[in-house]
């Protein structure tokens, strides 16, 4: 794997990090994508080296066809997850008008609750 390849891989799985980590649906769907193309990046450049097309009776040294198969279903998949995002972002926002996660009610009791292990008597 070249440095060009690992700096791009490292790049995209940063700024999807950073997108998830938002309250916005519309970031963390962007954020999902980049760490899809992430993933299939670092499968193609670390899973084979460039050669041929692995075509029978050629006699050249052949590429191994398993990381781009694995890549070419791995898009598939992303894609029909982006998709599935997208259409539950669309609905939250027909819903509330806003696409912004909000927490949920037993996360508040919790954050409000003193700390737990201080109620078991736990010495740590």
């Amino acid at each position: 794997m070249s440095l060009v390849q690992a700096g791009l891989v490292a790049v995209l799985f940063s700024v999807g990090t950073f997108l998830v980590l938002h309250r916005s649906l519309t970031r963390i769907i962007l954020g999902i994508g980049l760490l899809g193309n992430g993933v299939n990046l670092l499968i193609l450049t670390a899973g084979s080296r460039p050669g041929d097309a692995p075509i029978l009776g050629t006699g050249s040294d052949p590429t191994d066809p398993v990381p781009q198969a694995l890549v070419l279903t791995a898009i598939v998949i992303g894609l029909a997850v982006v998709a599935f995002l997208l259409s539950m972002a669309y609905r939250s926002w027909t819903i509330d008008g806003n696409d912004v996660v909000e927490d949920d009610l037993s996360d508040r009791r919790i954050a409000a609750e003193p700390d737990v292990a201080q109620d078991f008597g736990d010495e740590t």
